[in-house]
């Protein structure tokens, strides 16, 4: 995928493109799935809105140290080297969703609830896939093209001035 344009090609892309998908998936992931526990109403979003700092450091930190190192491991795995760009994207969707969904479906319930408590691991099996098809359709159709979108505008202003340069 080197000189692909949608993604990061460095670490600092690769920070801004962390902090544009995570800022984006905290904010909507997080208000849907509480507003499906306890209804959607102005008290439990404002509720919600308490916890997203905490929830956005946690999602970071899942990010970079387990769900990371995970999909670059099962990735190169799983797909062929005919596989064109949005089959890579994808696969790494619905690998780092999977994990993510996973962990955060009980860490999330014990950040919201300050409890930490058997509850969400009881409740797994109910609650894992409404937060996996929540956070995959989101990540999917707002989040990474966002942030891809974001890339290729940085490379294309790049190769502008690159080229403005030259002649």
């Amino acid at each position: 995928m080197h000189g692909e344009t949608r993604l990061p090609r460095n670490a600092k892309e690769g920070i801004l493109f962390l902090l544009i998908v995570s800022i984006i998936s905290v904010n909507t992931i997080a208000p849907v799935i509480v507003g499906l526990e306890r209804g959607f109403s102005k008290e439990v979003y404002l509720d919600t809105l308490k916890i997203l700092p905490f929830m956005w450091v946690i999602v970071v930190l899942l990010v970079r140290l387990v769900a990371g190192p995970v999909v670059r491991t099962v990735l190169p795995r799983l797909v062929g080297q005919t596989d064109g760009f949005n089959a890579r994207v994808l696969l790494n969707i619905l690998l780092n969703v999977t994990v993510l969904s996973i962990l955060l479906s009980i860490i999330g319930t014990w950040v919201g609830t300050k409890h930490i408590s058997l509850e969400p691991i009881r409740n797994f099996l109910h609650i894992w896939p409404r937060n996996f098809g929540v956070a995959f359709w989101i990540e999917l159709l707002v989040a990474q093209p966002i942030a891809r979108f974001a890339m290729k505008s940085i490379h294309a202003r790049q190769d502008r001035r690159t080229k403005s340069m030259d002649v």
